[in-house]
């Protein structure tokens, strides 16, 4: 069975037992789509914004120092979105049409199936487009001398930018 077929059956199982998801998305941790159920635009966007979400949650656990990032979740007046991680390179995120009364329940069977999608998914050698998540993080920006730069690269004196006439 290839990869596409697991992933495929695991996120049917996940919705068929848990009537609540109204949808799934599949989506690289740099947000390009994978797999979804939901309409194309929609799906699109919410694998940028769960990767996002992602990157975020990512970086204050790491700074925290509180343990690995489990999961985002965004909860509105008519349903969850819960992001979870799946393996080095994916991530599901699952739309629920009400508030999760039981989100636990609904965390730990959804965390097995971003388990078992993420490894086959992994065995496959990565996601076309996604990139693994560092597990170490590096200094956000290294600066340049200006000294050290041509002289055509360093800014003039004088401004580049006038005021438009009034």
């Amino acid at each position: 069975m290839d990869a596409d077929t697991v992933v495929g059956t695991e996120l049917r199982g996940l919705r068929r037992r848990r009537p609540e998801i109204a949808g799934t998305v599949l989506a690289g941790t740099d947000g390009l789509l994978i797999s979804s159920d939901l309409p194309s635009t929609d799906a699109t966007h919410l694998a940028a914004l769960a990767a996002a979400s992602f990157g975020l949650g990512h970086r204050v656990a790491d700074t925290v120092q509180r343990g690995e990032f489990r999961e985002s979740v965004v909860r509105t007046t008519a349903g969850c979105v819960v992001t979870y991680p799946a393996g080095r390179t994916a991530l599901l995120t699952l739309v629920t049409v009400s508030p999760a009364e039981n989100l636990e329940a609904l965390h730990e069977e959804a965390r097995a199936v971003a388990r078992r999608a993420g490894s086959v998914l992994d065995r496959r050698g990565g996601v076309v487009g996604a990139t693994s998540v560092a597990d170490t993080h590096g200094p956000l920006a290294v600066r340049t001398p200006m000294a050290t730069l041509p002289a055509q690269l360093r800014r003039s004196s004088r401004p580049t930018w006038r005021r438009p006439p009034i």
